[in-house]
Formats: C-alpha cells, structure tokens, sequence
C-alpha cells in the first residue's frame, strides 16, 4: 500500500507545483494523481503474487493527466530504486515531455530529476556506414532487399551533402541525431547512414567511442527518467529487453497515448516477403559473398561457411519460385490487387513449398552467422587470415543479408504452421506489386492481435505500468482495450471526465441530408455541396475525410474562393501542414485543413486556430483491411457478432478522438459537424453519439 511518508511526498510535490505555477487543483487531476501512486505502490509488495500490475485511466481533455503521472510516478519510481520510461506515439509528445513537462515538474515541484530522450539506431548516424560511402567514391555498400535499391553511383550533391554531415559532427556543430539536423533530410539520403542491430559491431567497431547512437546510450544510464517511444520500446523488448532502455523488471512504464499500443505490438509481428525481389536478393547475395572471399584472401574460415550457402541459397530461390506457380492462378480468379486466404488459412498445396522456404532459410541463417561470428571476431583481432579492415567493411553488410534472410524466414513459418487452436489467428495475404522488372507478389502476414505477446514479454516482465489517454474507452467500456492488450478483465481502471462546459462551448450538428456512405458517389456529392456552402463563413476549419479518393474528388471540384484557403493533406508533412495553418489565422486569413484520418488525432490547435470541424462519414474499419476482415471471421466462429463486438467500438474510439481535435481548453468554442446520417438512421447511432463528449446537439430530422 501508499505509505504515509509517500503520500507526504506526492501531496506535497503537487502542493508545491500549484503554488509555485498560481494554479488550482483540478479534481480530475488530483484522482488521477492517486489512482497512479496506488497501483504503483502496489507492486513488489505481495510474496508469490505474480500478477502484473498494471493500471489504466482514461483522462479527458484539459485533466492535465502528463503532470499527473509525473508527479505520483517519480517519487515512487525513485523510492523504489526503478528506472521510469514514458513511452509515447507521437514525436509531439515526446517533445513536450522534454521541453515542457519535466523541466517545469523539476523546476516548481522541488523534484530533482535526471531526463533523456530515448530514440533508436535509425535517428543516428552511423559514421561507418558513411565513411564506407565516401571511401567508395559515391558506391552504396550495402545489399538491397530489391533490385531497384540495388549499388548505384550517387548524384554530387548527395555526395556533398554526406561530407558536409560528416564535417558538422566531426567539428562538433552536429550530434549525429536526424531530428537535431536544421534542415529536413529526406528517408532516401539518410536511410543509408544508418544501421540496426543486426549490422552494428557495437564496441568491435573502430568509431565505437564517437558513435552517435552510443554516445546518446551512455546518457540514458544517468537517467531516471526515459522518454521513448512504443515502437522503441516494443523493439527492445523483442531483443530480451534492456538492450537499449533498462530492464523491464526494474523498470515502471507510463504508456500515454496508449491506444496505439495494441496496433504497434501488432505491427513488430507482420512480416512480408516479395517473392520475384527475394529472389534477386539471393542472387545478389550470392555475388557479394563471392566478393567477400575475393577481397578477404578466402581464408578458410569463410570460405567453408560461404560454399555450405550456396545449397540453402538454391532451396530458397527454388520454394519462392514454387509458391509463385501456385500463387498465380490464385490472384488470376481475383481482379483486386489483393487476395486474402479465408481465417487466415494458408491452402494445403502451400503449406509444403513455404515449410521447404522456412527450413533453407534457417540453415542459410546459421551460415551466415558463422560468418558474422568471424568478421567479428577478426574486428578484435583474433583471425590473423581476415584483415581487418576488411572485416569492418564487410561486417553490416553481410549483418544486413543476414536481417533480410531472417525476414524471409519468418514469413516462411508463419506461412508454414497452423494458428493454435483456441487462440488468435493471423492475417494472412498476397499482395501485387509493380516494379521496373514487372510485376511482382509479396506474401504478408499479421496477428490479429498481439495480447498474448504483450502479456508474456509486457506486462509480466515489468515492476509496474500505467496506460493512459484521452481516449481509452470503447462505447464506454474498458473491454477492447483490456482484450487488444492481453490484460486481465479485473485490471484496476479509471475514467475521469473532461472539466470542460462541452454543453455551453461546443455544439454537435448532423445537418439533414438525402444521402448516406452507402450511396458512395451521391454521398460525396452531397458532402461537396454542404462544403461549398459551410466553409465560406469558417475561419479555421479542419474537415476529416475517410478516403483519399473522396477528399481529392471534393477538393477537385471545391468553389475557387474556397479552395485557396485548403491546406490538403499531403502537399506537406503534418508538421509543415499545421505551421501554415497558424500562420494563415494570425494573420488573419482564413484556414480549412483538409486530411485524413492521421489529422483525428494529435492534433492540438487550440482557440482561434480550429473552431469548425467537419467529420465526412463514421470511420468504420476499410471492409477489406485483411487484419480487420480476418478478426470479424474469429469473432463470428466463436459465436460473437463482429460488427457490434467489434467494429462499432473501434469507430466509436476513432470518432471520440476526431471530435476531441476541437476543444483544447476551457475558453474553446467551436462545432462538430458530421456529414453522416447513420448516427440517426442505424440503432448503432445512438451507441456512438452518446459516447461523444457531451456537446449540445443539433440533430436535423
């Protein structure tokens, strides 16, 4: 339990913070406060009880649950000696936890603590990997996933602009950090300069000691606290956890913006291969090992383990070319570009060929460890054969086949093994792609859920863990969340309604209209003719659409003295988008953003930058999203009703976080207007206005 001396602490790092800001307590935040140190007390306190404690709150708008957390989790994290690692999903976030949050939770609630970002290899530049491109003259070094990717000499400009990277770090003007870069870099030119574990040869490496990556790891050990990411954290601990961010057992996490968790989980286990572009890569593979041998003297070290590939090589090329025959005729019958096996159901006819390309591409993987493990091992300067220098060049490459092959490997199995009875099945499906040698099937796979994997390597590997949102609750019930995360129905779970006047400040309209989303065409018509007519009037607007085919056809045909005002999504990054938006109202000019549904989120424009939102339709799941269509069909087969066990709760959360875009704090005042007659017409409609924030409606009949 929260001992006195704890409470003491809490209370008065709270009381400090208030006064030393001029702020009240809001009710909301001081619940949120408690709830957090209690079930954080709770943990390491029961001999034998290995259940994991894990608490969830559901915070509104304007709770202040960041500094809630933040003050109840620190001292306790502190007090028992734990490392605390607030894992996000949204850059903005993390921006704010660093720049804003905790400098004012150190500064006005008398806390003293140590904070650092927390970012993967991928946003660090990796000064081999551009020695090795420069030593080159401008050749990639690396082996590509598919032939377009495949060495080619770089433009002078890239060129120069990698030995001006490497001049601003050497000078100390530049961390090696991508997000600290002062101009945007595109994925193209930077995704070379980076590595992953399974290229880096961590402290073998020459440039081990001005490593970037390194360099930040070694600041995270002062931390107490962490700010990371899902996808990082979900990352380090598929590697056994504590290879980049401390150990899960002495380690409390804070999951704000923990709705993304289910869907991140799920995307670090769906794997992809492409069957024709594999197959070039084994080609290529085959090339560069022949290389290796050439630019190493073929010492027998290598040269056993290079000539023992060829065979699982050639089984590999073989099994992709065996599940193309079968595949063929499969997407032939189907016109889509895409083709989905029933539950999830890989046919019987190629079970064999992608057992056959599970086991080459094991016994490929073991080769090609050996010969990782000597490249390695010449780094320390323990094999006299392979020079060195040598080995430093080729150690991420062959470490980057070795990535490539894994992936195919475990596509292949996944492809290979029946679900387990009882439990979640995975996605699975084939996919067409066009590329400059024709065209080419990619075969993918995905859980429908990953509860399990987060109950077994999250939950119960952790000293404690708290998620929370603004938007948690499913029609307003915990439920999904709890089955999408692997957590037990009992979990401990709190929701703490919004302090803002939704009722005096914000107004719900579902204008009359002849259409709905079932008559696709007309309803778009109909959408464009309530634009033409709404959007002159609207100062700083923000109209969310479910297609890009339906926003595109509005925005064609838009009136002229409207669409001057449109920023549409995808003409900017997000960032850049929302920077014009400001700018376009404080200098008093109007503003509509036009987006999709990475614009229902995230998005903070308080006050007079959005004071009109338009919501085009209810944004139910894409019906033939292959993850979502396979989860309907477990449903069903276990005797549920998919669309409402499933489909209406998950657009219900969607929507509460698309209406939540328009009041951000308590002097806000806008509307929400939804273009979509379900909401009166259907029974689930008044499932999913009444778990709305509690705006007045005006609802036309």
């Amino acid at each position: 339990m929260l001992s006195d001396a704890h409470k003491q602490e809490i209370q008065g790092a709270y009381s400090r913070f208030l006064k030393s800001r001029g702020l009240q307590a809001r009710p909301a935040q001081k619940q949120m406060v408690a709830a957090v140190a209690r079930t954080l007390a709770q943990a390491g306190t029961s001999e034998g009880d290995e259940r994991p404690v894990v608490g969830v709150v559901e915070a509104g708008t304007g709770t202040g649950k960041t500094i809630a957390y933040l003050l109840a989790a620190i001292p306790l994290a502190q007090a028992k000696e734990c490392r605390l690692v607030l894992s996000t999903a949204t850059v903005a976030l993390q921006e704010q936890l660093i720049n804003k949050d905790l400098p004012e939770v150190e500064a006005h609630a008398g806390l003293a603590v140590k904070y650092q970002l927390a970012k993967g290899r991928g946003r660090y530049l990796c000064l081999n990997k551009v020695e090795y491109l420069l030593e080159q003259q401008g050749v990639y070094g690396q082996i590509a996933l598919y032939e377009d990717e495949a060495a080619e000499q770089l433009a002078p400009d890239v060129l120069l602009r990698y030995q001006g990277l490497m001049d601003d770090y050497a000078a100390g003007r530049w961390d090696g950090d991508r997000d600290a870069l002062n101009e945007e870099i595109d994925d193209s030119i930077w995704q070379p300069l980076t590595s992953d574990h399974m290229q880096c040869s961590n402290r073998r490496c020459l440039n081990f000691s001005a490593c970037p990556f390194y360099r930040s790891r070694d600041r995270l050990e002062e931390a107490d606290v962490i700010v990371a990411n899902h996808d990082l954290v979900l990352a380090d601990l598929a590697l056994g956890g504590g290879a980049i961010l401390p150990e899960p057992e002495k380690t409390i996490y804070i999951f704000d913006e923990g709705h993304h968790l289910a869907d991140k989980a799920s995307g670090h286990f769906a794997f992809g291969a492409r069957l024709d572009s594999s197959r070039r890569l084994l080609r290529n593979g085959q090339k560069q090992l022949a290389q290796l041998l050439q630019d190493t003297g073929s010492p027998v070290q290598l040269t056993d383990p290079v000539e023992r590939l060829h065979r699982p090589f050639e089984d590999m090329s073989l099994s992709l070319e065996q599940l193309e025959v079968l595949l063929r005729p499969m997407l032939e019958q189907h016109p889509k570009d895409r083709y989905r096996f029933v539950n999830g159901k890989v046919p019987d006819p190629l079970i064999e060929p992608s057992a056959m390309l599970a086991h080459a591409a094991d016994r490929a993987q073991q080769h090609l460890e050996q010969i990782v493990d000597v490249l390695k091992e010449a780094l320390e300067g323990g094999i006299a054969d392979v020079p060195r220098a040598a080995a430093e060049r080729w150690f991420p490459q062959l470490g980057s086949l070795w990535g490539r092959v894994q992936h195919i490997a475990w596509l292949a199995h996944s492809y290979a093994r029946e679900d387990v009875e009882g439990k979640s099945p995975t996605a699975r499906w084939i996919n067409k792609h066009e590329s400059p040698s024709g065209e080419d099937l990619e075969l993918r796979s995905a859980p429908v859920s990953a509860a399990e994997t987060l109950s077994e390597h999250l939950w119960q590997a952790c000293h404690a863990a708290i998620v929370t949102s603004a938007t948690l609750t499913a029609l307003g019930r915990f439920d999904q969340l709890f089955a999408s995360l692997g957590l037990a129905p009992d979990t401990t779970a709190l929701r703490l309604d919004s302090p803002f006047d939704y009722a005096s400040h914000g107004v719900l309209q579902v204008p009359a209209m002849k259409t709905d989303p079932g008559q696709p065409e007309a309803h778009t018509d109909e959408v464009l003719d309530v634009l033409n007519r709404e959007l002159p009037s609207v100062q700083a607007g923000l109209v969310l659409f479910s297609s890009w085919r339906q926003m595109r056809s509005v925005l064609e045909r838009l009136d002229e003295s409207i669409k001057n005002s449109v920023l549409a999504q995808g003409e900017y990054s997000k960032q850049e988008t929302l920077r014009r938006h400001r700018a376009q109202i404080d200098n008093a000019k109007p503003s509509i953003i036009f987006g999709l549904a990475s614009f229902a989120e995230g998005v903070d424009l308080p006050g007079q930058y959005l004071t009109d939102v338009f919501i085009t339709k209810l944004p139910f799941s894409v019906p033939d999203d292959p993850v979502d269509a396979t989860m309907a069909e477990w449903i069903e087969a276990r005797g549920g009703n998919a669309f409402s066990d499933w489909t209406v709760p998950a657009a219900s959360m969607r929507l509460t976080q698309a209406a939540g875009r328009l009041l951000r704090t308590e002097q806000d005042r806008g509307r929400v207007v939804l273009l979509d007659r379900r909401v009166v017409t259907r029974r689930y409609g008044r499932q999913l206005l009444d778990s709305l924030p509690p705006f007045r409606r005006e609802i036309n009949r």
